[in-house]
C-alpha cells in the first residue's frame, strides 16, 4: 500500500475511533430507557419443517433495573420465550413462508412492552429470488436486497417497517444490491408514493450504495402500505436493471385507544329477568390493525350505580360486550335505573384503556301480585234487590300503574252457592265488585272465597291473594204470589148471579213470618161482574155477564185479583174468563126505511145483523100475514102482499 494511502487509511480509522468514543460518551450521558432493542426481530430458517425445541434466536430487552432476566410471553402458541429472551419452538411447525407474532415483556415496575417477531423461511437454493441477508456493520434488522446474475428480474418479499419509530432519522430500512456492482458502478433511484409522489420525500435512497431510508415515523392508521419502484442504472449508462417493485408494509404499533361507538349506551331489561339473560351489547372499535392484539378489545364492568341490591347485578362478556343479568333482585319499583361504568382495553384487556357508560332502564314485569286490603269482608244486602252491590273489594299492586301487570281481575272460587253471585272489575281496575239477587227464604247467609290476579300472567310464580266474603241476606217483606199468575177458565155468559166460578189463591213467600193473606177485586174492574171471598179466594158471579159487552175482548173478560198480606204487601193475579156464547140477541134489519114505487117497482134487498156469534145466524126469512102487511104498510097493499122478516 503506498504511504499516502496508508496515511489516509490510518486517518480514517482514527476518525472512526474518535466518533465511537464520542458516541460512547454521549450514550453515557443519555438516560436509560426500558424497552426492546428493536421494534421487529427477524429470524431466518432454511427449511420449512421445524422441530420442537429448535432455538431461533434472541429478543433483546433492556431493563434499566439491571435484572439478569426478564419475563416474556408469546401471542403464538407454537413459540415460547425463555427468561433470557431465547425464542424456541414449543411444537412442531411447518413454515411455508413467513410467521409473525408478538412478544410481550415486563420491566421491574410492571410496565408491559411489545415487539414483533418475524420468522422467515429462506430457501438459499432459489437464486432467482432476492435474498434477505444480515450484513455486517449494519443494524440487525436491515435486510440486503440482492439480485443474482442468473436472473435479472428483481423479486423480493415486502419490507416491514414499524410505525411510530423513534429517531434519529433518516433510518435505514434496507439495502438494494445488484451483481452488476462487481463490474461497474451502479446508480440507484426510487419512484412511487412516498418517494417522488405524495407524500414525497418519505423514503429516500443512497444513489451510490442502494441504502433505502425512511425519513420520519410512519403511521399505519394513515397508510398501511407503500409501493415503490427501484431502479439501478450503470453510471456509464450501458447497463440498466429492470425496475424492481418494493412493497413497504407498515407494522402496527399499539398507538390507538379503543373508542366506544356511542356513549352512553342505552338499554333496558325487564325486572325479574333470569340470570344469564343478555339484553344489550356495548361495542368499541380500535383503529389499530385488525386481528392483532393491538385491536383485540376486551370489556370489563368497573362500577355499578346504585350498588343495590347486589353490587354485581350485571356481568359483561369480555369479548362480545354483551351485558347479562348476573343476580336475582331486579326491582323496578325500588331501583328503576342503573348506570354501569364500562372499560374497554386493547391487547386482550392489558393495553390502552378507555371508559364509557351504559344506562340501563329496568322495565316493569308482572312480579307483584295484587293484594286485598283485608282478608275478610262482611256485608249485608236486602233480598231480591236486582243487581244489588253486595261488597267492593279494593286491592293494591306494586307494578306500574295502568299497565296490564297492575290491572286486577277477580273470580269467585268454588261452587258460588248456586250461581247467585257475580263479580266484576271496577272502573279503576283495582277493585272487585260482587253483585247478586238473593232470596232470604232460600238462605240468609253465604260465604264466598274471592281470588285476584292480573290481566297478564305473572312473570314468575307468585302466591295469589284471597279474601273471604260473608254475605248476610236481610229479610224483606215480599208480596203474596199467585200461582199461576194468570188463570184461565171457560164459562157460559148467561150464568146466574151467585154461581161459583173458581178458587184463585196466592201464597206468601215470607215463610218465616206468620201472615194472613186476604183477597179483593181491583178497583179497575169497571164491569163488576164477579166477587171474591176475602178469606178463601172463591170467585162468584156478582152480576149478569154479557159476551157482547164492550168490556169483553175476543170473548175474554179479565179481572185483576189482589192478594194482600199483613204488612201490607200486595200481589196480583189475573183471572181470565172465556165467555161461551148463548143466543140471547134477536137479529136486527139494518134498513130502517126503504122507498118503492107502485109502478115498475124493482126488488129491494134487506140485510140483518145479530150480536150473537156466527153459529146463531141463518138465512131463513118468514112472511108476514096480510093483516100484518096492512098494519105495517097500509099505503102499499098491492105491493106488500107478503111481508118478510128474517129469524134466527
Amino acid at each position: 500500500i503506498p504511504p499516502a494511502a496508508k496515511k489516509i487509511k490510518w486517518c480514517f480509522f482514527f476518525s472512526l475511533f474518535l466518533l465511537q468514543v464520542l458516541s460512547s460518551s454521549f450514550a453515557e450521558q443519555t438516560p436509560c430507557l426500558n424497552g426492546f432493542d428493536s421494534e421487529v426481530f427477524t429470524f431466518k430458517v432454511d427449511r420449512p419443517y421445524l422441530h420442537r425445541g429448535r432455538k431461533l434466536g434472541r429478543v433483546l430487552f433492556n431493563d434499566c433495573a439491571g435484572r439478569g432476566y426478564n419475563i416474556y410471553s408469546s401471542t403464538d402458541q407454537h413459540f415460547q420465550v425463555d427468561i433470557d429472551g431465547t425464542v424456541e419452538l414449543k411444537t412442531q411447525l411447518t413454515l411455508h413462508k413467513v410467521q409473525e407474532f408478538s412478544v410481550h415483556a415486563w420491566d421491574s415496575e410492571g410496565m408491559r412492552y411489545t415487539a414483533s417477531v418475524r420468522v422467515e423461511n429462506v430457501d438459499k437454493t432459489n437464486h432467482h429470488y432476492a435474498q434477505l441477508e444480515e450484513t455486517k456493520n449494519r443494524s440487525i434488522n436491515v435486510p440486503l436486497l440482492k439480485l443474482s446474475r442468473t436472473k435479472r428480474s428483481w423479486v423480493i418479499p415486502p419490507l416491514n417497517v414499524p410505525e411510530n419509530q423513534r429517531g434519529p432519522f433518516p433510518k435505514e430500512i434496507a439495502v438494494l444490491k445488484t451483481d452488476y456492482v462487481k463490474e461497474t458502478k451502479m446508480i440507484y433511484s426510487i419512484r412511487g408514493e412516498g418517494a417522488d409522489q405524495p407524500p414525497m420525500g418519505l423514503f429516500t435512497i443512497n444513489k451510490n450504495n442502494g441504502s433505502l431510508y425512511v425519513t420520519k415515523p410512519l403511521d399505519r392508521e394513515i397508510k398501511d402500505k407503500y409501493v415503490l419502484m427501484a431502479h439501478a442504472v450503470a453510471a456509464d449508462g450501458e447497463v440498466t436493471e429492470k425496475p424492481m417493485e418494493i412493497i413497504i408494509t407498515v407494522i402496527d404499533a399499539n398507538d390507538n385507544k379503543p373508542v366506544f361507538t356511542q356513549n352512553p349506551f342505552l338499554g333496558s331489561v325487564p325486572e325479574a329477568s333470569p340470570q344469564e339473560f343478555e339484553f344489550m351489547i356495548v361495542n368499541a372499535t380500535d383503529a389499530d390493525e385488525p386481528e392483532t392484539d393491538n385491536a383485540d378489545v376486551r370489556y370489563t364492568i368497573i362500577s355499578q350505580d346504585p350498588p343495590q341490591p347486589n353490587p354485581n347485578m350485571f356481568i359483561i362478556n369480555s369479548i362480545t360486550g354483551g351485558i347479562r343479568v348476573n343476580s336475582d333482585g331486579l326491582d323496578r319499583e325500588n331501583y328503576p335505573e342503573y348506570t354501569l361504568l364500562i372499560q374497554a382495553a386493547d391487547m386482550m384487556g392489558n393495553g390502552l384503556v378507555t371508559t364509557g357508560t351504559a344506562v340501563i332502564t329496568v322495565t316493569d314485569s308482572n312480579d307483584h301480585a295484587p293484594q286485598f286490603e283485608k282478608t275478610t269482608y262482611t256485608a249485608s244486602v236486602p233480598e231480591n234487590k236486582v243487581g244489588a252491590v253486595v261488597v267492593k273489594l279494593p286491592v293494591t299492586d306494586g307494578d306500574e300503574p295502568q299497565s296490564p301487570a297492575w290491572m286486577a281481575k277477580f273470580k269467585i272460587s268454588g261452587v258460588n252457592n248456586g250461581g247467585f253471585f257475580s263479580i266484576s272489575t271496577g272502573p279503576n281496575k283495582q277493585e272487585g265488585i260482587i253483585t247478586a239477587p238473593l232470596d232470604f227464604e232460600q238462605n240468609n247467609k253465604y260465604t264466598l272465597l274471592v281470588i285476584t290476579e292480573n290481566e297478564v300472567p305473572f312473570a314468575k310464580p307468585l302466591p295469589t291473594s284471597t279474601a273471604t266474603v260473608i254475605v248476610n241476606v236481610q229479610d224483606v217483606n215480599e208480596a203474596p204470589v199467585f200461582d199461576p199468575v194468570e188463570q184461565i177458565i171457560s164459562k157460559p155468559e148467561d150464568l146466574e148471579v151467585g154461581t161459583e166460578l173458581t178458587v184463585y189463591t196466592a201464597t206468601d213467600p215470607d215463610t218465616a213470618r206468620a201472615q194472613t193473606v186476604t183477597y179483593r177485586i181491583s178497583s179497575e174492574d169497571r164491569a163488576g161482574w164477579v166477587s171474591v171471598d176475602r178469606d178463601t179466594g172463591l170467585i162468584r158471579v156478582k152480576s149478569s155477564m154479557d159476551r157482547e159487552s164492550p168490556f169483553v175482548k175476543d170473548d175474554k173478560y179479565k179481572v185483576l185479583i189482589l192478594a194482600v198480606d199483613n204488612v201490607p204487601a200486595t200481589g196480583t193475579g189475573t183471572l181470565v174468563i172465556e165467555l161461551e156464547d148463548v143466543n140471547d140477541n134477536a137479529p136486527v134489519v139494518e134498513e130502517r126505511e126503504i122507498k118503492v114505487c107502485n109502478k115498475d117497482s124493482v126488488p129491494v134487498s134487506l140485510s140483518a145483523t145479530d150480536k150473537d156469534g156466527p153459529r146463531f145466524l141463518s138465512s131463513k126469512w118468514t112472511n108476514f100475514s096480510s093483516k100484518q102487511n096492512q098494519v105495517l104498510f097500509p099505503m102499499f097493499p098491492a105491493i106488500f102482499k107478503k111481508d118478510v122478516f128474517q129469524t134466527d
